[in-house]
């Protein structure tokens, strides 16, 4: 994405409201006036947002439009925020995926009119940017795309590099998948050249590009930009290879101050990682040097550093090369490439851990609903994906895990991110609160500061707040949380804190209550909390929140129906004050003894 990003502007009097919502959620940068700073961004803008009618908006773009490789995405939403048209540039300026998020952040419908997103299939010219890849311009792409609208199954895919997920789509599904060409585009006897080949090589027809090259560079102090810049260019035409394929830049951390090398990546837009010696030294190289050895501590820089950049399961696809210098150039560099297993490029890659709240639809934050748009691939415990199952398109990857399977389900979500890919990890409730974030938060942390994806936590309803919502207005006052399950807290604390709680009058959220191989931890709670509080102090047993199966009743905690309580239930403890009305639970601000200004 480049340019100046995506502008709201607006035509109708109801403009404003829905532009500041979409400014708010970070769909658009900032409003714009009128006709003449649509006419002044047109040429510089990503995408516009238009609000006003479809054909004003078409009378106002009419004379700016120069081609589809030109222009940029517009999306029209109609001044009541109900509908999202993308209206131009759908496929190759992103206005598919921007009217996505339009209308994930307004509670809208997409009115898409192109064949592959009315049909749910992929658009092959536009489907590798949702996976990190970047494609070459020379290709007919639209000639592929008229192929497949008459035969889609006639098109023939090939593919050797980049993660092969979405071969598992539902929007796949039609899409015919042949073995991948031999290296140098070798085809059998009598086989065709594939109408789409997603390679690490460079070459003609329609191509994308996976981040999956790696390159290790070491160089003499001082070296000239344009010594490095004819290294990489002629290794990678000599080769075969796709600038675009590249992922990024590795060297070792000596050289993290060397301009020629800063700039490269700057001017490239590759990320650089740095390699210490000792991280660079075990691994085995076909060609190390003593002289490296001497002068740097290890025996490899280029070569080493280009395997560890590749991530897991790299290989060397060119060895070591030495560029000395020209006419006015000075120093020398050395490369080698190496090419990942599938596709690594953890720092263009985002993990968002999402809280799907209770499980109803109208229960979710609008921002988990935009970052379930933007996600490639959503990642949780089956059950919880379920329940927001009616908002997954076609062309969004679902990995479902089980449910004792937490650190897995992270694990996984993580490795997809480095890959470089948008992932949605998916809790039910807050993903911070008895959740995912925690986990994945600390398996992050682990990684090198400069091989980490973007990382954000988006709340969600928790159990606690639909429960008090339910009840009236249980938690007024101090309260707190306490899990009873012992998977992973000793019964033993777990007690300590119960007691606390019993001595500090809090209102108690009970989490996890009682399963069937748990089924006593209940009643000693119960038990721990009448130590501090009266027998007829009001309980809510809330059960299946937010779902059809709902069910909120109201107790006392001497009566506790223990029997009646399961996993899926959230039990809420009142204090010495709180009281019940009727089907109402309230717990007073102020305290007995406190005067309420």
């Amino acid at each position: 994405m480049s340019g100046q990003g995506v502008w709201g502007l607006g035509f109708s009097p109801a403009a404003a409201s829905v532009l500041s919502q979409l400014h708010a959620a970070g769909v658009i940068q900032g409003h714009l006036e009128g006709s003449a700073d649509l006419r002044k961004h047109w040429h510089q803008a990503q995408a516009f947002v238009v609000v006003g009618a479809c054909g004003l908006v078409v009378r106002q773009i009419a004379p700016l439009l120069q081609g589809k490789d030109q222009d940029p995405a517009v999306v029209v939403v109609d001044p009541q925020g109900a509908f999202a048209i993308p209206l131009l540039g759908a496929h190759q300026a992103g206005g598919d995926s921007l009217s996505q998020r339009v209308a994930a952040v307004l509670g809208a419908q997409v009115a898409a009119t192109g064949a592959c997103s009315g049909a749910g299939r992929l658009a092959l010219d536009s489907f590798g940017r949702a996976w990190g890849w970047r494609q070459n311009s020379a290709g007919d792409w639209s000639g592929l795309m008229q192929r497949a609208a008459r035969d889609e199954q006639a098109v023939r895919v090939c593919q050797e590099a980049g993660s092969r997920h979405w071969q598992t789509l539902p929007a796949a599904g039609g899409i015919t998948i042949s073995p991948a060409p031999g290296l140098g585009d070798q085809q059998p006897p009598g086989e065709t050249k594939p109408d789409l080949l997603i390679s690490h090589r460079q070459g003609p027809g329609c191509r994308w590009h996976p981040p999956s090259l790696w390159l290790g560079m070491g160089c003499e102090r001082n070296t000239s930009l344009e010594l490095l810049e004819r290294l990489v260019d002629d290794t990678l035409r000599t080769h075969g290879l796709a600038t675009e394929a590249v992922a990024g830049i590795a060297s070792i951390d000596r050289k993290a101050e060397e301009p020629a090398l800063l700039d490269l990546a700057h001017r490239r837009q590759w990320p650089v990682r740095w390699f210490s010696a000792a991280q660079l030294t075990p691994v085995a190289v076909p060609n190390p040097s003593a002289a490296v050895a001497e002068e740097m501590g290890t025996a490899s820089v280029a070569e080493a550093a280009a395997l560890l950049g590749a991530g897991p399961g790299g290989q060397l696809l060119v060895p070591k090369t030495i560029l000395h210098r020209q006419g006015e150039e000075r120093g020398a560099a050395t490369l080698a490439i190496s090419l990942a297993d599938e596709q690594w490029a953890p720092t263009k890659g985002a993990l968002h851990l999402v809280g799907s709240g209770p499980g109803r639809l109208d229960l979710l934050t609008p921002e988990a609903r935009r970052v379930l748009a933007e996600a490639s691939v959503w990642v949780g415990y089956g059950l919880y994906l379920d329940l927001i199952e009616p908002l997954r398109r076609p062309d969004q990857l679902r990995c479902d895990g089980q449910l004792t399977q937490e650190r897995e389900r992270c694990a996984l979500a993580l490795a997809l991110a480095n890959q470089g890919l948008t992932v949605a990890l998916v809790s039910s409730g807050d993903s911070g609160i008895y959740a995912m974030a925690g986990l994945a938060l600390e398996l992050w942390l682990q990684q090198p500061t400069d091989a980490r994806p973007r990382f954000a936590v988006h709340p969600g309803i928790s159990a606690l707040q639909l429960a008090a919502a339910r009840a009236g207005a249980p938690l007024m006052h101090d309260f707190c949380t306490i899990s009873l399950s012992d998977r992973l807290t000793p019964w033993a604390v777990i007690e300590q804190r119960l007691q606390a709680a019993a001595a500090g009058d809090f209102v108690v959220a009970l989490y996890n209550p009682r399963s069937r191989d748990r089924d006593w931890q209940l009643g000693r709670a119960r038990e721990i909390l009448l130590q501090g509080r009266p027998a007829h102090t009001p309980v809510v047993v809330a059960r299946q929140l937010g779902r059809s199966e709902e069910e909120v009743s109201l107790h006392t905690l001497g009566e506790l129906p223990l029997e009646s309580v399961d996993m899926l239930t959230l039990v809420l403890v009142g204090n010495s004050t709180s009281r019940c009305d009727g089907a109402w639970m309230v717990t007073p601000r102020g305290y007995p003894g406190a005067e309420l200004a």
